[in-house]
């Protein structure tokens, strides 16, 4: 009998269990009735030893709970994932790029524009934190990247100086004779220690903020970090105000903490849309579930043919007879 150690391994690659990953995402979203979403989950994995990293980026429909249907979808893509494998998988990362919305018939959908986006990922803490952390992949790449190319220069050269009897390079004798001949007072010392004490705080600085500053955290369970994008955000809150009667024009700015909404009203009775579209812009703030709520500042402008004297009749038609309490028909004595 062949003993385990003649048997040999069973190696799975990363591509392996991206494609595997990626499929029992889509199977968990063709559970929910989202046929038409099949291949539009997008993940990468990590495999270390016995241990594989997984993350996906998927659209789910709309709507739908969306902690609750991401914590499914973690829990059924590391199921299948360790069920194919074998190798032991943690709580996937989830991504959600956007919300598909649901017809009639329950097939969701992919429709380019749609006004959301929601980052998600498994946390372990005890509360929704209010930020959403950045993992600064980019400066930490290229401060490795930079790290990495002068040591390696460096070791390569002592390498060959000390095995390969050749002379130092150039470069390096250079960099020391120039500062053997400057001293602390030197104009460019003090210009390259500016430098590197700038780079140091910046490094720092992206060490102790939060980054991703275009999202705004959800309240959600403690163990799932959700946060939706200021940009869906502020289309959400466009669409809830532009329905308004009398609302032909608005401009969204959300911000971390306040939200300010400028519409154009081009009839009807300026108080009255001022009541209804901050009415409507607070319902919909308080729909997304924000840890912080924002503040809520709405300015509604009359257009310069504004005509105060047209409301809507019971039927959503124009009524150019009826007037609003408190109006003056024009050239009427008051």
């Amino acid at each position: 009998m062949t003993t385990a150690a003649q048997r040999g391994t069973t190696t799975v690659s990363g591509k392996a269990v991206r494609r595997i990953a990626e499929q029992a995402a889509s199977e968990a979203l063709a559970d929910r009735g989202a046929t038409a979403v099949r291949g539009l989950a997008k993940g990468s994995a990590d495999v270390r030893g016995r241990r594989a990293d997984v993350a996906v980026d998927v659209s789910l429909p709309y709507p739908a709970p969306v902690a609750e249907a991401v914590r499914r979808l973690q829990e059924h893509v590391a199921s299948r994932t360790r069920q194919l494998t074998g190798l032991d998988v943690a709580r996937p990362r989830v991504g959600v790029t956007a919300l598909t919305p649901l017809p009639a018939d329950g097939t969701a959908t992919a429709q380019k524009g749609t006004p959301a986006h929601v980052r998600t990922a498994a946390t372990s803490g005890t509360r929704t934190p209010r930020r959403w952390w950045s993992q600064r992949r980019l400066p930490m790449t290229l401060v490795t990247l930079a790290a990495a190319v002068a040591a390696g220069a460096l070791a390569f050269d002592m390498v060959m100086v000390h095995t390969a009897h050749r002379p130092a390079a150039v470069w390096r004798t250079g960099i020391l004779h120039w500062s053997a001949g400057h001293g602390p007072g030197d104009p460019g010392v003090v210009v390259a220690s500016g430098a590197v004490a700038v780079l140091g705080l910046l490094l720092i600085v992206l060490a102790l903020t939060p980054g991703h500053r275009a999202l705004l955290t959800i309240a959600c369970d403690p163990r799932l970090g959700a946060a939706v994008d200021r940009r869906a955000v502020a289309a959400l809150v466009r669409d809830a105000v532009a329905a308004t009667a009398g609302i032909d024009a608005v401009t969204v700015r959300v911000r971390r903490r306040r939200v300010a909404v400028r519409a154009h009203l081009a009839f009807g009775d300026r108080a009255t849309a001022r009541d209804k579209a901050r009415e409507a812009a607070r319902r919909t703030l308080e729909e997304c579930s924000l840890r912080r709520v924002p503040r809520l500042r709405v300015t509604v402008r009359p257009r310069p043919s504004w005509d105060p004297a047209t409301t809507l009749a019971p039927d959503g038609r124009d009524a150019p007879g009826v007037q609003p309490t408190g109006t003056v028909p024009e050239g009427a004595n008051p």
